[in-house]
């Protein structure tokens, strides 16, 4: 049930990322609302914590490659998200945003197969 939630949230937090980029994009006022600057951390907070319970309770650590790759596309996804929605320019927002897409994809692929290589192993699947 906790992985069920997670995944839900995991979910949850690309849709809203991706709703949150193309209005930082486009300068559109509803990135400014308050629940689109609150919901977000509240999702992104009860995912993480969700996130380091499963990760006790199987036993992974830090030292499992495919959890330390999974912490690093999540350390990214946060860098570039932040340039995406904080950019001086459009240009910064739409890298920012492509970029962290991209960290996104391959942190659902790695959670996914549990493999910091996760192209081989879905090939392989």
């Amino acid at each position: 049930m906790l992985k069920s939630f997670h995944v839900t949230l995991a979910y949850l937090t690309a849709v809203g990322f991706l709703l949150r980029g193309v209005w930082s994009v486009v300068d559109s006022p509803l990135r400014n609302e308050r629940w689109v600057r609150v919901v977000p951390h509240v999702v992104d907070t009860a995912l993480l914590a969700l996130g380091v319970t499963l990760a006790v309770r199987i036993g992974a650590s830090l030292g499992d490659a495919w959890l330390a790759a999974k912490m690093t596309a999540l350390l990214a996804y946060i860098g570039f998200g932040v340039l995406a929605m904080r950019g001086r320019t459009r240009r910064l927002k739409v890298f920012g945003f492509a970029a962290a897409l991209l960290a996104l994809i391959y942190l659902f692929a790695v959670a996914y197969t549990r493999s910091p290589w996760p192209l081989g192993s879905l090939a392989a699947a």
